[in-house]
């Protein structure tokens, strides 16, 4: 009795299987090996493709995918908080909302958020990367001048066809 204990437990438990196996007749695609990332935006993106005003002296820093056919496209300026939020007030024509006293986030809607169409909403998001003495939004750019940013424009696209405000 003690031999079989040993040999059913010397054993590795079946392995569930959830779906029925593939007929031999039928042969699984051989897998493909994963594909370098390609960069979410090919070209530095301009007032007209994001219908945004973007800031004069601002640098063009990243874009990020949102999800559900938005994005997050990233400037660096070396002009100060107040600044960026007083240009938006005028070019947005709207006084925003502070969304954080710290460290200081502004933003501005520039469409109406749908919940069943949008992850974000979108806007213009000003962040004062240099408050409480910080450094600034270091640039992703090696060896780049500036080497920092006092603060970052953050333009949230809407989704295609989702409409103006």
């Amino acid at each position: 009795m003690l031999t079989v204990a040993h040999h059913v437990s010397a054993q590795p438990p079946p392995v569930p299987r959830p779906f029925p196996e593939l007929s031999s007749s039928r042969q699984q695609p051989p897998v493909q090996p994963p594909e370098t990332v390609a960069p979410l935006i090919e070209s530095v993106p301009t007032e007209e493709s994001l219908g945004i005003p973007i800031y004069p002296n601002a640098d063009y820093l990243d874009s990020y995918d949102a999800g559900r056919g938005q994005t997050f496209h990233l400037f660096g300026t070396n002009s100060t908080f107040r600044e960026m939020v007083g240009y938006y007030s005028v070019v947005l024509d709207e006084r925003g909302d502070r969304v954080f006293d710290a460290p200081p986030t502004h933003q501005f809607d520039t469409s109406r958020f749908r919940d069943e169409r949008m992850n974000y909403r979108p806007s213009v998001t000003i962040k004062d990367y240099t408050w409480n003495n910080a450094e600034g939004y270091l640039n992703p750019t090696p060896g780049a001048n500036p080497t920092r940013y006092r603060t970052v424009i953050q333009i949230a696209t809407a989704p295609p066809g989702a409409g103006e405000r």
